[in-house]
């Protein structure tokens, strides 16, 4: 679908339909069908309900660009012939097609729901400003996503405004700068609006100010030298200590709690996309098991994701070493690890609750018994399956949300912006310019998400920024950002962006079926025992790819294809616009 053409239909859609409202506990719809925008908005709880949907039916078209986005480009996860793994990306890929026009379309129904609320006389003012607030919130947000994916990008500040003036299919790009600018404003709007407080799992003021600091130090970059602009930087330290001190949220206990079906709506969760498990309307509904989780694992048979995998370059991070290392010697001091990849030998009492818990291994080589529908070989080449995004079978499901999951569909929370990446958003910001900092507040912010992955591990009593950006990875590996960190270094230093990425080992593992499978059954790890027993070669890396070809160009994907067929202005050169006098809200 066209870019613009998408603002025609949500504007429609927003206005009329209300049809992709999704229908769980905390995303419940209307009872009665067909509202129009005549007949909506005519009290408070219709504004709640009438935003609801913004919490995830626009966003289901990004979930795969997310991962093949945030993980594959950057050298977390590796996903067979992508073009995202080799940078080889054009403008007719489909999931950047999907992704843009799913960007494009979250605009759209905020810009359209936004407007509505604001006109309706029924609903208290606070509830109004309430829900304006969340609807300017996941704008920004998708503003955040295109900028930092596109570049120069169209503002469409009003769809309805842009339709009447028949301006929409002739849009020009507008520079970067002024971009980030429009999206600082949006959150500024944003924040005068919301309350400190909300419902659980609803964006408040501090979700707000999070996303903030987190675009003041994306920007700080922005157009320098070897450098970042110091007021940018001051400005995301003092918004993100904000929200670490006066939110009242708290990092949970437990690193790999935060990505459970029962914490869906945990208070380390500032923004997130809150699916419904339903399939009517379809995209209301997540569906990443899918395309994350090997063969067979859960029991409706819509699992595709074992030949991918977290790539090398990540189990390195984490000093894994899959060939050399016996699971039953693994050293594990990072707790993070477990909730990032599986490795032969790894159990999960949070997987298949019915069954005891998930056994990796067991899972692959037993498969008239335990592992039923499930692959019976080890699948992914790099020796590690996903962790991130998955919710077990449908037992786990129920357990945790009292209702079944579907074929591709389940209601696990997709978390976009959580409080340990704005502690860490705060550390970097005071860090910021220096070659290391021994400032106490920072410190006290790194240490306490390091200290929480790594239980009883010295503190750090000085930090560069190689210590917070690898803490980076760690903590966040999976959740589609690490891409965007790599963005907004190019922005001030494109040369080590491109060496860290060209000198990344992206390539797979070969044999290893046979040595997981001989250590199973014999309980010996021998990678020349294992070869033998299974008449191949040796478990090894596989060498013979080259390093992708990554440029200063490689950090701004293609626009699509179908777009600038659309509108010939996306291919000339962006404009200026001074966002606060031409853009009110």
């Amino acid at each position: 679908m066209k870019i613009f053409s998408t603002i025609k239909y949500t504007a429609v859609v927003a206005a009329f339909g209300l049809g992709l409202t999704s229908c769980d506990d905390f995303l419940n719809r209307p009872a009665e069908d067909n509202y129009n925008a005549g007949n909506f908005y005519q009290n408070d709880e219709q504004c709640y309900q009438g935003v609801n949907y913004l919490y995830n039916s626009p966003w289901y078209d990004f979930q795969r660009g997310f991962i093949k986005v945030g993980e594959v480009l950057s050298g977390n996860m590796y996903w067979g012939s992508s073009p995202y793994l080799t940078f080889t990306i054009n403008g007719t890929d489909e999931d950047l097609v999907n992704m843009s026009c799913s960007l494009w379309a979250a605009i759209g129904h905020a810009n359209t729901v936004y407007n509505y609320i604001g006109g309706a006389s029924a609903p208290s003012q606070t509830v109004k400003n309430y829900t304006q607030g969340e609807c300017l919130t996941w704008k920004a947000m998708a503003y955040f996503y295109l900028v930092r994916t596109f570049g120069d990008v169209p503002i469409i500040h009003d769809n309805t405004a842009e339709i009447g003036a028949g301006t929409y299919s002739t849009k020009f790009k507008v520079q970067r700068a002024d971009v980030y600018e429009y999206i600082v404003m949006t959150l500024e709007k944003a924040m005068e609006l919301l309350p400190p407080k909300a419902a659980k799992g609803r964006i408040d003021y501090y979700c707000a100010e999070a996303l903030l600091a987190k675009v003041y130090l994306t920007r700080s970059g922005l157009g320098q030298n070897g450098s970042r602009s110091q007021s940018d930087l001051d400005m995301a330290a003092k918004l993100a200590k904000d929200v670490i001190d006066n939110s009242g949220r708290h990092l949970l206990d437990n690193y790999a709690d935060v990505f459970r079906l029962a914490n869906n709506d945990s208070e380390e969760s500032l923004i997130a996309w809150r699916w419904s498990s339903g399939r009517e309307p379809w995209t209301q509904q997540n569906t990443l098991q899918s395309d994350l989780a090997p063969t067979g694992f859960d029991e409706f048979g819509d699992c595709w994701g074992g030949y991918g995998g977290p790539s090398v370059d990540l189990q390195d991070a984490f000093g894994i070493d899959v060939i050399n290392t016996n699971p039953a010697m693994r050293i594990d001091p990072d707790t993070r690890r477990k909730a990032v990849m599986m490795l032969p030998g790894d159990k999960y009492e949070y997987f298949w609750t019915n069954k005891g818990g998930f056994d990796v291994l067991r899972f692959c080589y037993d498969t008239e018994d335990y592992g039923k529908g499930g692959p019976g070989e080890w699948q992914s080449p790099t020796g590690a399956y996903n962790v991130k995004h998955l919710y077990g079978n449908n037992a786990d499901h129920e357990a945790a949300t009292g209702v079944s999951a579907g074929v591709m569909c389940n209601q696990l929370a997709t978390h976009i912006l959580r409080l340990s990446d704005v502690y860490l958003i705060y550390a970097e910001a005071v860090l910021g310019n220096s070659s290391e900092t021994s400032d106490a507040s920072a410190l006290a912010a790194f240490n306490a998400v390091r200290g929480r992955a790594i239980p009883g591990s010295t503190p750090y009593t000085k930090i560069t920024f190689d210590d917070v950006w690898k803490e980076r990875r760690l903590e966040l590996a999976g959740e589609g950002d690490r891409w965007y960190d790599y963005v907004r270094l190019a922005y001030y230093d494109t040369q080590r962006a491109i060496n860290e990425l060209v000198g990344q080992r992206r390539n797979s593992y070969w044999n290893l079926n046979g040595l997981y499978k001989y250590y199973y059954e014999n309980g010996v790890w021998d990678v020349s025992k294992a070869a033998a027993a299974s008449d191949g070669a040796e478990a090894g890396y596989d060498e013979t790819t080259a390093a992708p070809n990554v440029t200063a160009s490689s950090f701004t994907l293609p626009f699509p294809t179908t777009d600038t067929a659309l509108n010939k202005n996306l291919l000339a050169d962006p404009i200026h616009e001074e966002v606060r006098e031409l853009y009110a809200y």
